[in-house]
């Protein structure tokens, strides 16, 4: 039992700091994460910090992992839950835009600040983000694709085409909402909106207004 909570105790200190470190990275970026930072704003001992990560590298993985995993919680799985086909192509979108309207991190978006950052950059910290933004283009693309496969987008509208569009729109709308002002999400969901109507063979499956 000592042992359990040892571990329990271990696991929710492990999430806290990643917690930090995700929303300290929107703006200090990757590499300006340290242990000691951490440990000072969590008021938890450097040392200890230790036991979880032995390097800084090490601590930048688990941060990009940690990462993709609140992704996945607040973008894809609420998302997952609209019919299959351009209502959950359209939802992922809207959710998206949500998670950034919501304020939740302080720089905005974790992976549209650390792609740029280390988009030239080789390694393993590049390979990781690299690998999260494959796997985030394959699930946009599938859910276009499907669409395409049910007959609710035209047969002539090409996955990948869409895949990219969206992205576009969404990665514009968070770098520019940074400088400029919230205006940016709406006429991304506006722009994402119009253009699957556009492609869809029953525009009465999506709202008029987003």
């Amino acid at each position: 039992m000592t042992t359990d909570g040892r571990v329990a105790r271990g696991d929710r200190t492990r999430a806290a700091v990643l917690h930090r470190a995700v929303a300290l990275a929107t703006e200090a970026g990757l590499d300006g994460l340290s242990l000691g930072q951490l440990a000072e704003a969590l008021g938890v001992s450097k040392s200890g910090l230790f036991a979880h990560w032995r390097s800084k590298e090490e601590l930048q993985l688990a941060t990009i992992d940690y990462a993709r995993q609140q992704w996945v919680e607040r973008v894809v799985t609420p998302a997952l839950a609209a019919p299959r086909g351009v209502r959950r192509l359209w939802a992922l979108h809207q959710s998206r835009m949500d998670f950034y309207a919501a304020d939740i991190l302080p720089g905005g978006c974790f992976f549209a600040n650390t792609q740029f950052e280390f988009n030239a950059r080789p390694g393993p910290i590049r390979d990781r983000l690299a690998e999260g933004f494959t796997d985030w283009m394959a699930l946009l693309e599938r859910l276009a694709a499907e669409a395409v496969e049910q007959g609710e987008l035209v047969p002539t509208a090409d996955p990948r085409q869409l895949a990219y569009e969206i992205e576009s729109l969404g990665m514009t709308a968070v770098m520019q909402v940074r400088l400029l002002s919230h205006t940016g999400y709406a006429y991304a969901r506006r722009s994402v909106l119009a253009r699957l109507r556009a492609l869809c063979t029953d525009p009465s499956l999506l709202p008029e207004e987003p």
